[in-house]
């Protein structure tokens, strides 16, 4: 999540953007509706409550119907609360519950949502994060909006409480959260004694370097969760992270420090973007290099064989991403082992 949102927060043409938006979404409104935004008429003196974000407090109607959701985070943890939005930003983070998504109308890109669309299917809410903020007064003329604070990805669990508030699911987040530490506890007792003699590496190609996910990463939250232990290079909190690479979940070393991502078990993945080939192309033929790599060679879990392609939720935000994870755990630690 780091990866997404910190980067959308720095774009400089955040406020070209929503200029472009807004002129064009006048157009379309001069056209249908006299020049003035529509008012949603069915959400008009209907029963709300009040719900604090990031960007002040939102009465979201107690009955809505037309959720939208503005990027993957909102959508999965949407879903995994049981509620289908009509509209949502359909990214290829989101191709691992595709199958969940079917007659959800895909609304835009992450960070850059058609208001056209969104206006066509008629939301009585709309649900996304803070990165949004440059156009959020677009969003609540169209709808109520909630627009939630995601520092980075290890903030998840709290990320999933606020969604749940927001979308008035408490009680079903609950037990959606104790099914994920049950699953869990399962996982800890099949695993014995084997669970503190393990240490977990995780890696990340790039086209132009190698990154180590650290404690407070999406994933590394998960690994905490399951009892397992992490190599001293990747033993960082997000605030120590912070301060020693300006980053709080991850840390990128070149090919001379590659012993830096040995331990028992390494799950790696390649930097998979659906909108650049090229990028993709290059990184997979970096992890050939790196696999043809000598020091790479030399790593215990290397010549162990317990080097683990992982696909992209391991970067994830949500609930659907952590169950996941735990379904690789179960995979690869306990029924190849």
């Amino acid at each position: 999540m780091n990866d997404i949102y910190t980067k959308f927060k720095r774009l400089t043409s955040w406020w070209g953007l929503a200029i472009a938006m807004f002129c064009s979404l006048l157009l379309t409104v001069a056209c249908h509706h006299g020049g003035s935004l529509p008012v949603n008429e069915q959400i008009t003196n209907t029963a709300c409550r009040d719900v604090k974000h990031a960007v002040g407090i939102t009465c979201v109607p107690d009955k809505f119907e037309r959720l939208v959701t503005l990027d993957s985070a909102s959508l999965e943890n949407a879903i995994a609360l049981g509620i289908q939005p009509v509209g949502a930003v359909i990214s290829e983070f989101s191709s691992y519950f595709q199958d969940q998504l079917i007659g959800v109308k895909n609304i835009g890109k992450i960070g850059e949502p058609n208001l056209e669309s969104i206006l066509g299917i008629k939301p009585d809410f709309i649900l996304g994060f803070d990165y949004q903020q440059p156009l959020y007064s677009l969003f609540s003329q169209i709808a109520p909006t909630v627009l939630f604070e995601f520092p980075h990805s290890g903030k998840w669990k709290e990320v999933f409480n606020n969604i749940s508030v927001a979308l008035n699911k408490q009680q079903t987040a609950q037990e959606v959260m104790k099914n994920y530490y049950r699953r869990l506890e399962d996982f800890k007792q099949q695993m014995g004694n084997n669970l503190s003699k393990i240490k977990v590496s995780v890696v990340r190609v790039y086209p132009d370097k190698i990154n180590l996910y650290l404690l407070d990463s999406f994933c590394g939250t998960v690994l905490q969760d399951a009892g397992l232990s992490r190599p001293e290079s990747q033993k960082f909190t997000a605030s120590e992270a912070e301060k020693l690479f300006g980053n709080s979940i991850q840390v990128s070393i070149g090919n001379e420090l590659i012993e830096k991502a040995d331990g028992d078990v390494i799950f790696i993945w390649i930097n998979e973007d659906n909108s650049t080939k090229k990028g993709n192309q290059t990184a997979q033929k970096n992890l050939e290099q790196l696999k043809s790599n000598q020091l790479w060679q030399n790593l215990k879990a290397v010549q162990e064989n317990k080097v683990y392609l992982v696909p992209r939720y391991w970067i994830g935000s949500g609930m659907l991403a952590a169950n996941a994870i735990i379904d690789d755990l179960f995979k690869y630690l306990i029924n190849e082992s």
